[in-house]
């Protein structure tokens, strides 16, 4: 898995309890996992079809610096499926994984389309 992508952790990243917001995050997952899908599929039209289960293993607080984790899992004609893994920078201790988020490549009307990526392109 190559990581590409970090975020410093600021006060207004926080959730009540001094830790890492986990809506935050999961917007930041989204946002790297769809940049990434982008990329393989060469695509800037695509959307998030499923995000599989969270496993929060860690708390990330102020001042951290965490890196995202990337990797293409499998691609079908209109969709690819990735998994991601967010760690710490400094600690490489795991934050949270995510084992399958799934994005569809669409067209103009919003609707399924192929997207032209061979499976072994990433």
């Amino acid at each position: 898995m190559k990581y590409y992508s970090r975020r410093f952790i600021k006060p207004e990243h926080l959730n009540p309890a001094n830790f890492l917001f986990g809506g935050q995050l999961l917007s930041w997952i989204d946002e790297e996992a769809a940049i990434f899908a982008g990329c393989q599929m060469k695509s800037q039209r695509h959307v998030t079809k499923l995000m599989s289960e969270v496993n929060f293993m860690a708390p990330a607080k102020q001042g951290d610096v965490i890196e995202f984790g990337l990797e293409l899992i499998s691609a079908g004609a209109t969709s690819i499926t990735v998994c991601c893994k967010v760690r710490n920078k400094l600690t490489q201790m795991p934050i949270v994984s995510i084992d399958k988020i799934v994005f569809v490549h669409v067209n103009e009307k919003g609707q399924p389309a192929e997207h032209g990526m061979r499976a072994n392109a990433a």
